[in-house]
């Protein structure tokens, strides 16, 4: 006997394929939006902790801003400072420098110059005078160059010929006029270390042989030196 279904059993297929459709889809839907707010909050909580550690790296960052600010002010204070002591140092080194240029151009002018003024304008020494010859003049240069501790690096600027005042054979003598730079005391120090020794700091002992006042200096007198005269005026 053959048994003929009438029931709509294709429609009824469908329809439960539509709903389970249905339902995945909402499911995954679901899952999607715990998903989407899981990850949300995550990140969230990420963000916040990082804004507290940026607000923190912010603050020290302003902490050591300032303290960097206050170091380059004790050291502009510090520089002002030994700048300040500096010139102490060099005032006092000074007062001396008169006595040590006179003992050097006594020591050093040969026999036959004869100087007639020099000036000093801070380090810087122009002096003038008559020579015999020029090769009186390169003498000159030779000491200072060479033999003395204090002067150094002289220039000469002109050396020309005149004529004595009252000569009657026309002899000439060569006026010269030089320049000449006189060391300080921390730079004469500085200069007679030995390599790589480091120099003395300020307020410690010095040598004895560095200790000497210029009342200590003993007169010398001018070396003789054959009269010359000065040139006849026009």
């Amino acid at each position: 006997m053959i048994k003929i279904n009438l029931l709509p059993h294709r429609e009824a297929r469908r329809k439960h394929r539509k709903t389970a459709f249905i339902a995945l889809l909402a499911l995954s839907a679901a899952l999607g939006v715990v998903v989407v707010m899981a990850v949300g909050g995550y990140n969230a909580s990420r963000i916040s902790i990082q804004k507290s550690r940026n607000e923190v790296l912010t603050k020290a960052n302003a902490e050591l801003d300032g303290k960097i600010a206050e170091i380059a002010t004790l050291k502009q204070e510090i520089e002002a400072l030994k700048a300040r002591q500096q010139a102490v140092e060099d005032l006092q080194g000074d007062r001396n420098q008169p006595v040590y240029l006179l003992e050097e151009l006594v020591r050093q002018t040969p026999q036959g110059v004869y100087l007639k003024s020099f000036k000093q304008e801070g380090q810087r020494v122009s002096m003038s005078g008559y020579a015999q010859s020029q090769e009186r003049v390169a003498e000159l240069l030779r000491n200072l160059t060479s033999g003395s501790p204090w002067l150094v690096h002289p220039n000469l600027i002109e050396v020309r010929a005149e004529a004595l005042a009252g000569s009657k054979t026309g002899k000439k003598v060569g006026a010269f006029t030089l320049a000449v730079e006189i060391k300080r005391q921390r730079d004469k120090d500085a200069a007679a270390l030995p390599a790589g020794a480091a120099p003395a700091k300020p307020g410690a002992a010095a040598p004895a042989a560095a200790t000497a006042t210029p009342a200590t200096v003993a007169p010398v007198a001018l070396p003789a030196a054959a009269p010359v005269a000065p040139p006849a005026k026009k």
